[in-house]
């Protein structure tokens, strides 16, 4: 598939819902911070606290940690979602983490929206205790696997490093910005989209995980957190009649599907080349996949679709045949 800035972005377009834990705003919100104490959050109590309507980690030269700790959301974990909040730094390093592993001992491992003092890192996606930067500052990247490691391929340019950080503030009050959506990531600072990711790496990708934020190990450090509220992206929908487009070498086809969706399962029937025959699938925050299998010139075949919703209302990926050949394909919504 070719990956274009304008099929990633559509992740920021769809959101529904809200965890149950906290009453949701007029967007879906809820607030993960009461701005007075810690209830929800367990961090190392040497380094985390609340301080000014923040919340504060810090480390001096006379209380350092030996090691990256951090401070876990326990009221729930995260899949799809949107997440907004406000952070300032002194000093060092630090990240959100999400859809990460709890370690125990206030360690954490996982996907992180990287920040720091200094002006390299912060806007960056970076896998903490796992396959590092997946995309520098000003890069759209698909991850793939590569035998037991893995291959970043830069695919796309969200404008120069230096200019991005310029509209980022020095010991000062920042937003971020991160949506989690299927196996896209976006990471977005002050408005400016900073990083994409789209991850193929299916052996070490993560789906759900922890929600912690970061305190580095190194020189003397402050970072402060504020206004934390997250809203949980639901699935795309997609029921309806499709009319699509297989495009091949050999003549394009074109299939129908009637699609049925019960929250994230996908039924319906499909109606082509191979007859009409049952579909079989799910919907995965904005990513569509499902199978169809039949007989033709004697022969059983199976197409795997997977594809996402376009900016313009359409359905564009790839399907795959008998485990083979690869073909494009898109469909547009018979209204």
């Amino acid at each position: 598939m070719k990956y274009t800035l304008r099929l990633v972005l559509v992740s920021t377009l769809i959101a529904v819902g809200g965890w149950t834990a906290s009453a949701a705003d007029s967007n879906g919100f809820i607030s993960l911070f009461n701005g007075t104490n810690l209830e929800g959050w367990d961090g190392n109590p040497k380094f985390w606290s609340v301080r000014d309507g923040s919340i504060t980690g810090q480390t001096t030269k006379e209380n350092p940690t030996k090691g990256n700790t951090f401070i876990i959301w326990r009221a729930g974990t995260v899949d799809n979602f949107e997440l907004r909040l406000q952070y300032r730094i002194v000093g060092g390093n630090s990240g959100i983490q999400y859809r990460s592993r709890d370690h125990g001992n206030w360690v954490v491992g996982g996907y992180q929206g990287d920040f720091e003092s200094g002006n390299t890192f912060s806007g960056i996606l970076y896998e903490e205790r796992g396959r590092g930067i997946l995309a520098q500052r000003g890069q759209l990247t698909a991850i793939h696997a590569n035998g037991d490691k893995h291959r970043v391929e830069v695919v796309g340019s969200l404008g120069e490093s230096g200019d991005i950080q310029s509209h980022i503030k020095k010991e000062d009050w920042n937003d971020y910005k991160i949506i989690a959506d299927g196996h896209r990531f976006v990471h977005v600072i002050n408005g400016r989209v900073t990083a994409i990711v789209v991850d193929h790496d299916e052996k070490n990708r993560r789906n759900r995980g922890v929600l912690a934020l970061q305190l580095h190990a190194g020189p003397p450090m402050t970072v402060q957190f504020r206004d934390i509220k997250l809203r949980k992206l639901g699935p795309v929908q997609v029921a309806g009649l499709w009319k699509a487009e297989v495009l091949s070498d050999q003549g394009n086809g074109s299939p129908v599907f009637r699609f049925i969706q019960e929250e994230n399962v996908l039924k319906g029937e499909y109606e082509g080349l191979f007859g009409k025959q049952a579909i079989t699938g799910s919907v995965n925050g904005n990513q569509v996949t499902f199978s169809v299998s039949g007989e033709y010139e004697g022969q059983t075949m199976l197409s795997d679709y997977e594809g996402s919703i376009q900016p313009d209302g359409t359905l564009a990926g790839e399907m795959v045949l008998n485990q083979e050949i690869t073909l494009e394909w898109h469909a547009s919504m018979d209204r």
